[in-house]
């Protein structure tokens, strides 16, 4: 397993450090109108990115909370740190023993931090990060107004020391309808919550998600309420933004928001796909960062060793990201990654289906891992639309699409450019034989680079007969 160590860098006073600022909105995909979207309306987040790096392609680590939370919280990814699911999926899943003291907040507190988060954490064990300061609101807090007021507290603190905080939005993740005898029924996106957003969408104004194709009043009743929640999250960010300002804060702090992956529809959250794994990922570093939109392939594995180097603490060996300084800037970042890569576990208890995605911008490949021997979930969060496919004409491209979802061959290629939303599998057919194999080898020298014992079936196994319940 891995140990880090962590040196302060020499020569480096208290007022030098700056104050972080972790932004996390749940289940939010690119659906914002910086990013191109032409329903979402987010003034606020479109001020936010016009003042700082705005990175087109961004993945998470795995589009699943938990895991996806826990590389922000180490530097590593789950199948490094160990947390391969939920934190409540109540089978073990967690972060391993002995990365706890290399946790972020607890790096942070060694190195004269105060510390603070507001909103869920939801990575195991929660009692090993030493927070000073705690608001966990726990699951469906959509409270913004309550949000701000802890963090205005946080902000004008009398205390001396630089800070950190990590703010996490629960929109737009799914609510559940509760039943008579507190048993929860169907998921359900909640329009409005304390006024909050002023204007409302229904589903004459939105359409099918382009990577679904699944055009029914029921998928566009929820899509509106997606997009209801994810103009919530602009209001907070208006918000938070104008606290931190009020409070002399927004030249010395580093602010970093992104969502912790895709909306939880069918080929979003919990897949490997596109829309699954990039989120929006803005940066702003007072003095450093020049205002602009990046061709940079980075993620939420960068998030770690960036915030160190705000800290001025020097990253030990054995992260698998990298400072985001030399991608902040509108000059060439030289040696910056050719691929980015990204995988999945778990999400609940079962299935446990791994796969590994990668990309070069362009060409996507993904490698299931387990693919004819078991099949993947057909639904998250309540998502109707495998169901709703299978309505389609049998040679609908959606129809397929869903179809690869569930049951996948063992590997699946695209080329984004044409294909966007990865509809047609060029794997194995020869047109892409050269890219195809270009990331193939990418792909199983980042598995070596990185630890990845996935690889091995004996391994595999393995780790499933551990987290059976």
């Amino acid at each position: 397993m891995l140990v880090l160590a962590f040196v302060l860098a020499p020569g480096l006073m208290a007022a030098d450090r700056l104050n972080v600022l972790l932004i996390t909105a749940d289940d939010l995909g690119l659906q914002l109108s910086c990013y191109g979207d032409s329903v979402a309306k987010t003034p606020h987040l479109d001020r936010l990115a016009a003042r700082s790096v705005r990175f087109k392609t961004a993945y998470v680590s795995q589009a699943s909370c938990s895991p996806s939370r826990s590389t922000m919280f180490t530097g590593l990814y789950p199948h490094a740190n160990g947390h391969y699911g939920l934190a409540n999926a109540n089978v073990g899943f967690r972060v391993h023993e002995e990365l706890l003291d290399s946790l972020l907040p607890n790096v942070l507190g060694r190195a004269g931090y105060r510390t603070g988060i507001i909103g869920k954490l939801h990575v195991n064990p929660e009692s090993a990060f030493k927070f000073d300061t705690r608001h966990n609101e726990g699951f469906g807090g959509r409270e913004i107004r309550k949000q701000i007021g802890f963090a205005r507290e946080f902000f004008n603190s009398k205390e001396k020391a630089p800070w950190f905080l990590m703010f996490n939005l629960f929109d737009p993740h799914v609510a559940k309808k509760r039943l008579p005898g507190g048993r929860s029924g169907s998921s359900y996106f909640p329009d409005q919550v304390d006024g909050l957003p002023k204007k409302l969408l229904t589903a004459a104004d939105v359409s099918a998600w382009p990577w679904q194709q699944i055009d029914t009043s029921e998928q566009r009743v929820k899509i509106a309420g997606y997009y209801n929640c994810a103009h919530r999250i602009d209001t907070a960010i208006g918000m938070l933004m104008q606290e931190l300002e009020a409070a002399g804060h927004a030249d010395d702090t580093l602010i970093l928001f992104l969502g912790d992956h895709g909306p939880p529809f069918l080929r979003g959250k919990t897949s490997c796909y596109e829309a699954g794994l990039r989120v929006p990922f803005i940066v702003r570093w007072p003095g450093l960062s020049e205002a602009h939109v990046s061709d940079s392939l980075v993620g939420s594995i960068d998030i770690y060793p960036t915030i160190l180097d705000a800290a001025g603490i020097a990253p030990p060996g054995g992260l698998h990201g990298r400072s985001l300084r030399p991608v902040l800037k509108t000059t060439s970042a030289g040696d910056w990654r050719s691929t980015l890569v990204a995988e999945f576990h778990y999400h609940g208890a079962t299935p446990f289906f791994p796969r590994r995605a990668i990309t070069d911008g362009r060409y996507k490949l993904i490698h299931n891992l387990r693919a004819g021997q078991l099949t993947a979930h057909d639904s998250v969060d309540g998502d109707a639309a495998y169901k709703l496919s299978r309505k389609l004409p049998e040679n609908h491209p959606a129809r397929s699409a869903m179809d690869r979802v569930v049951d996948p061959p063992e590997f699946e290629l695209y080329d984004l450019r044409t294909d966007p939303v990865e509809f047609h599998n060029l794997a194995g057919i020869g047109k892409l034989g050269e890219e195809e194999s270009r990331l193939k080898a990418d792909l199983k020298e980042w598995q070596r680079a990185t630890g990845d014992r996935f690889g091995d079936a004996a391994f595999r196994d393995g780790i499933e007969k551990r987290y059976q319940r």
